[in-house]
């Protein structure tokens, strides 16, 4: 395994990371405990939740916890807050001081600890400064409840208008954003990697996978079996653009010895502004499976085959919020 600074913070991470957001939702406590440990067989260090993960609010952060036990020191533990369950539409106030300062208590009793490695806002808060926002972060860091902070679902110009006002307030700033990124939605390359890049913030692609698309299991017209992620999420992840491209790449892989998942893991894997790669899994092996797909390498010919199959057109839409 390989290990990379986050940004240009001193915090290292694995380069493939644990999603946790199965847990609690498609996986029961005794499969969370497999896949976890696998995850410390594969030195995987990366564990990323957030406080809306698991089916009901804050199951997922709990599970993790325990599953965790007295491992918590070893690893770097990530968590969100500001999100909210879809069926809610949404809440004004997630980043707010107030909203901040109870979270926090409630992420670390659930987790079992006394402090959280990175702790990202889910999404932005349009009804809170963010000022407030970062004021009441730098407080957590300063208390020692966190020791970095990210962002997630940020678009290129509000993380500038974050990291500058943390400059210009001499407050903690973003290490990392947490974004949907894959081989066939590259979005984020438009605003959000330059920013990054300019401010040196650590990219964690979420979604690396598209809920199963790119790990060969699946086909054009083909319905995904009942129970899988891309069965129940698969309006958000599958299009013929997108099967064009996992076919021309599916052909391109098989000419050099490489899977479809080698080659979208180790891609992302490949990219400098990427820090690691959080893939969700339901059981051990597929974490193996992620984890040997990032120590893919491609030549810079096969690396300039997969960006002319993949490259975005100049017109295109936002990535879904996850």
């Amino acid at each position: 395994m390989e290990y990379r600074s986050l940004g240009r913070s001193g915090l290292k991470v694995s380069t493939v990371g644990l999603g946790c957001m199965n847990f609690g939702m498609m996986v029961d406590q005794s499969r969370t405990d497999a896949v976890v440990n696998k995850a410390f067989d594969l030195g995987v260090t990366l564990f990323d939740t957030a406080n809306i993960y698991g089916g009901e609010q804050g199951k997922g952060e709990e599970m993790l916890g325990k599953a965790l036990g007295s491992r918590r020191k070893d690893i770097i533990l990530a968590t969100k807050f500001g999100g909210q369950r879809p069926a809610t539409k949404g809440s004004p106030g997630g980043g707010s001081r107030s909203a901040i300062f109870q979270t926090v208590e409630e992420s670390l009793q659930r987790l079992g600890t006394d402090y959280i490695d990175l702790y990202q806002i889910h999404r932005p808060d349009t009804s809170t400064p963010i000022e407030e926002t970062l004021s009441a972060l730098d407080d957590l860091v300063r208390q020692g409840k966190v020791r970095y902070i990210g962002c997630s679902n940020f678009d290129g110009w509000q993380l500038v208008e974050a990291q500058w006002t943390a400059q210009t307030s001499h407050l903690t700033a973003f290490v990392s954003a947490q974004n949907r990124y894959s081989l066939v939605t590259r979005d984020v390359e438009k605003a959000l990697v330059p920013a990054c890049n300019l401010h040196g913030v650590g990219i964690l692609p979420f979604f690396p996978l598209e809920s199963g698309l790119l790990t060969g299991k699946y086909a054009r017209g083909v319905d995904a079996p009942e129970g899988t992620r891309l069965a129940k999420w698969g309006g958000a992840f599958q299009s013929d653009d997108k099967y064009d491209k996992l076919e021309k790449l599916t052909d391109l892989g098989q000419a050099h010895g490489h899977s479809i998942l080698d080659i979208a893991i180790g891609w992302l894997v490949s990219r400098p502004h990427v820090s690691s790669v959080i893939a969700g899994v339901t059981s051990p092996e597929q974490l193996e499976k992620n984890v040997a797909a990032g120590e893919s390498t491609f030549s810079a010919e096969q690396l300039a085959a997969i960006d002319e199959i993949t490259a975005p057109a100049q017109a295109g839409f936002g990535p879904p919020r996850r």
